[in-house]
């Protein structure tokens, strides 16, 4: 079959598209003939569709949806609306039916379909769900039944249970599908895989909605292949795409292990996401001898019992441990903080950044509210709130108390409405994207931080 596959996320500095790379192999190595249109690239997006569906019919057409938002409360910049612009503009040009998919579609899937007025959509694993869609539907067979779908079924929509497949069922990843090259160029990094799934009980994060509770394990070869082959395109610089890299630990050590083998550390510089424990001093040692130039730690807080609010399975000391560690094996350290959070008050925030400054991390990223996802704890807690929350307790007076305590520290990357050159929201910074213009690579926050 004739596949298309559509990347709807137009975002600066742009940001490779990695789950349409691996859904592109998946469908490739199924035996269907790929198409793929970047819209990251085209000024004009619904002249581009106009020009790239003029071709012969295509049987199926994915879209993916990355984000539905900046998930930044001060800014507060949706993309469903282009999203649903792209999908009409699609359906003007085929009969074809168009899936949605990606990310950003697998946190809320009926929700984006029924406001792109889609009547498919694949939430959760696309390498595994669309090559059997596409198959079923060149066969004129029933696909109803198929795990992971999304479909309309007269007025609402029908979500069929997940299948949680193994990763080491995943053909082998080229890399070759999206224009990585001009990524690296104009976006600074690359991303990579290696696992899904995260077990943890935070209340307010979307990550299991998207990609399950139980963790799947990439083969630690497999991924040393696929880093090959992005080296090979002279790609260098590199994030994981993990919720949590160290998580289990033993399978992050392996992965740094096969790096190592390789003889790449010396050839490549890669960051990571990864919780603050489980985390070693051995695990920090072998990160930094694989080539990870830096790790960027989700702490949320410094106050013990707002971490036991968040439901977060880790205490103050074990962050102080985990950005000593690693700044003693050499790597650079960010630590990403979400305040206002339901519970907070002026005595945690004040106990937060004193922690912070503390711990001494290379840079501290301050978020105020929380976005409330729908399927979360967090959201079922608070049902009838807007779609971001600030603690009522703290809110009128959250962002001057910040700003006094923070003062002129530069550790701590921090947007206050009432300083907007402070902002360090990645979506459309112009900082970043003139830096990365200039030459700079790597994690956004590592560039911000050497500029």
């Amino acid at each position: 079959m004739r596949v298309a596959l559509v990347n709807t996320n137009r975002m600066r500095p742009p940001i490779a598209p990695i789950g349409l790379d691996y859904v592109a192999e998946a469908l490739h190595a199924a035996g269907n003939a790929v198409e793929l249109l970047d819209l990251c690239w085209e000024p004009d997006a619904p002249a581009a569709i106009a020009r790239f569906l003029a071709r012969p019919e295509f049987g199926l057409i994915g879209l993916t949806l990355r984000n539905t938002d900046d998930c930044a409360s001060t800014c507060r910049q949706s993309f469903l609306a282009e999203f649903a612009a792209i999908a009409d503009a699609i359906r003007a040009h085929t009969g074809a039916p168009i899936v949605a998919g990606g990310v950003g579609f697998s946190v809320m899937p009926e929700a984006v379909l029924a406001l792109a007025n889609l009547d498919l959509g694949v939430w959760g694993d696309g390498e595994f769900a669309l090559p059997e869609l596409a198959a079923r539907i060149e066969k004129n067979e029933d696909w109803r039944d198929l795990p992971n779908l999304v479909w309309r079924r007269g007025a609402e929509y029908q979500r069929n249970p997940p299948a949680a497949w193994p990763l080491a069922d995943l053909p082998a990843m080229s890399r070759s599908w999206v224009d990585n090259r001009r990524y690296f160029r104009e976006g600074g990094q690359a991303g990579f895989e290696t696992k899904r799934g995260c077990p943890g009980r935070c209340v307010y994060c979307a990550d299991p909605l998207a990609k399950g509770r139980q963790t799947r394990l990439r083969p630690p070869a497999a991924v040393a292949d696929e880093l090959e082959r992005l080296l090979q395109q002279g790609i260098d610089r590199l994030h994981t795409c993990d919720g949590e890299f160290n998580l289990p630990p033993w399978h992050a050590d392996e992965v740094c292990r096969e790096i190592i083998r390789r003889g790449w550390a010396d050839r490549m510089r890669w960051y990571a996401y990864c919780s603050p424990a489980p985390f070693t001093r051995d695990l920090a040692r072998a990160m930094r001898q694989a080539g990870c130039m830096g790790i960027n730690f989700g702490v949320d807080s410094g106050d013990p019992e707002m971490l036991m609010r968040l439901q977060r399975d880790f205490a103050p000391a074990d962050i102080l441990n985990a950005v000593r560690w690693s700044k003693e094996a050499g790597m650079a350290v960010m630590l990403d903080l979400l305040l206002a959070s339901p519970g907070e008050t002026r005595e945690s925030l004040v106990r937060t950044v004193d922690l912070m400054k503390q711990a001494d991390a290379d840079r501290v990223g301050v978020s105020v509210g929380v976005r409330l996802y729908p399927g979360t704890e967090l959201s079922a807690r608070l049902p009838s709130q807007p779609d971001f929350f600030i603690e009522p307790a703290v809110a009128p007076f959250v962002f001057p108390l910040l700003d006094s305590l923070i003062g002129g520290d530069r550790r701590f990357l921090f947007f206050d409405p009432s300083h907007p050159d402070r902002n360090y929201n990645y979506n459309a910074n112009q900082r970043l994207i003139d830096a990365i213009a200039q030459g700079h690579r790597g994690a956004y926050w590592d560039i911000l931080r050497r500029c």
